[in-house]
């Protein structure tokens, strides 16, 4: 147990309670409500937290491991959207929000710890403290400019530069995902993948 302030906390919520209180200052009770709706739960490698079609009721913090958020098509090829590793939050947004089915599914690439709350609970909160509602703000606006940023790099950087962003933005992915979900978060085949590895090494050394 850890103590902040007065509050005590397990390392998973006090993981959680430090990544919120970095987007506002929120009061002690306040912290102590919303930690209470959170719940542990373990995601194996290879599990779906979310599957297309499913309409999503929660949202998970993930506290150690890493998720692929990914479409298929009809034909039954993968695209992956994003990853998601430790301190993030994890969930389809777009169809929590909306109470409609996700499109995408939601997979972990490793074993996983989550601290997930009913969505509905979370929105209670909003009319307790203004802080919840500054919180989903800054959320919703943070998603919002990674969609933005995705969509700008796939249509105007090169498979390269693509790569050397994605460097930057998952720093230690690299090694804990596999390569072929690397390429297709790139839209990119593994051959050129491991080509452009290959090329980008051999100019830092």
């Amino acid at each position: 147990m850890y103590e902040v302030g007065n509050l005590m906390f397990t390392p998973a919520y006090l993981q959680l309670s430090n990544v919120v209180q970095t987007l506002v200052e929120i009061p002690a009770d306040e912290l102590t409500n919303f930690t209470r709706i959170f719940q542990p739960r373990t995601i194996r490698t290879g599990e779906l937290l979310i599957r297309a079609g499913e309409v999503p009721t929660e949202i998970g913090f993930v506290v150690s491991g890493i998720f692929r958020l990914y479409y298929v098509n009809a034909a039954g090829s993968e695209f992956t959207k994003s990853f998601c590793p430790e301190n993030h939050f994890v969930t389809a947004y777009s169809a929590l929000t909306l109470k409609q089915p996700a499109q995408f599914f939601i997979e972990a690439l490793e074993d996983s710890l989550l601290l997930v709350a009913d969505y509905s609970q979370f929105t209670q909160l909003y009319a307790e403290n203004f802080c919840w509602q500054i919180i989903n703000h800054k959320l919703v606006e943070a998603l919002f400019i990674k969609k933005e940023k995705r969509e700008a790099e796939l249509l105007l950087d090169d498979a390269t530069t693509r790569y050397q962003k994605f460097l930057i933005e998952y720093p230690d992915l690299e090694h804990r995902v596999k390569q072929y979900h690397i390429a297709s978060y790139l839209g990119i085949s593994p051959v050129s993948l491991s080509r452009i590895r290959k090329t980008t090494q051999s100019s830092l050394t």
